[in-house]
Parts: C-alpha cells; structure tokens; sequence
C-alpha cells in the first residue's frame, strides 16, 4: 500500500511541477536594427514586458530569442513593446515619428510590405485579450 501511496504522490507532484513550468515558452522572431545600442534598446523593451524572463537579439541575424510567461502575457505584446520604441519586427511597424528619432547609426532599410502601424491604440482591448 506504502509503494502505491509513493507512486500516486511522485505522479501528483511531477504533474503539478509540469503545470508551473509548462506555461514557460520560448520564441524567436525577426526584429529589424543595426547596432549595439539598438540591442540594448530591443531587449529592454521586450524585458519590460510583465512575464518576459529574457531576451537576447542577435544583430547578425536580426533575430530575437523571448522566454514569456504565457499565463502572464504574449508575444503579441513583446512584438508592441518592441516597435513603440522604434524597432519593426514581423507584426508591427514602429511609429515614424518614433523611428525618426532613433539616432543615425540605428536606423536601419524599413522593412516593404503589410505590417500592422502602431497608432497608439492603448492597451488593444479590442483584440479579445483581456490584460
């Protein structure tokens, strides 16, 4: 009886660590910028995010890596706080006004083509997420 008391506590606590854990998720995507202090400015924005535990761009590939609480927030979000700080990525394009203010060395060839223009919509309320 002992064996099987064990074995029903080992499989409770194993699911129980899955569920804490299991809302962790990793994502990449392309983040447009040139230098080091666009790094900087890329990853803070995607850290300020409530439940992003990091992010790391790589200027080469212009790719950034995200690890996010999902039971905290999305990557839709990350994507928000990227571009309000200037920086396109693959689902929202950065404000002009604010890409223009950017200094010279980290203004970098805006991506062509159909891409969401961040025009100040507050929190997106209306997208069906509640935040």
């Amino acid at each position: 009886m002992k064996t099987k008391a064990m074995f029903t506590m080992t499989v409770i606590a194993f699911f129980g660590i899955t569920s804490v854990f299991g809302q962790t998720k990793t994502e990449k995507f392309k983040v447009y910028g040139n230098c080091g202090m666009c790094e900087s400015r890329i990853e803070k924005a995607a850290k300020s995010v409530e439940g992003v535990s990091s992010a790391d761009w790589d200027k080469e590939t212009k790719m950034i890596e995200v690890s996010l609480d999902e039971s905290k927030t999305n990557v839709h979000k990350v994507h928000k706080a990227i571009a309000k700080v200037g920086h396109d990525t693959g689902m929202h394009k950065a404000k002009d006004e604010v890409y223009n203010k950017l200094p010279d060395c980290c203004k970098y060839e805006r991506p062509k083509g159909e891409m969401k223009n961040d025009q100040g919509h507050g929190d997106d309320s209306h997208d069906g997420n509640m935040h």
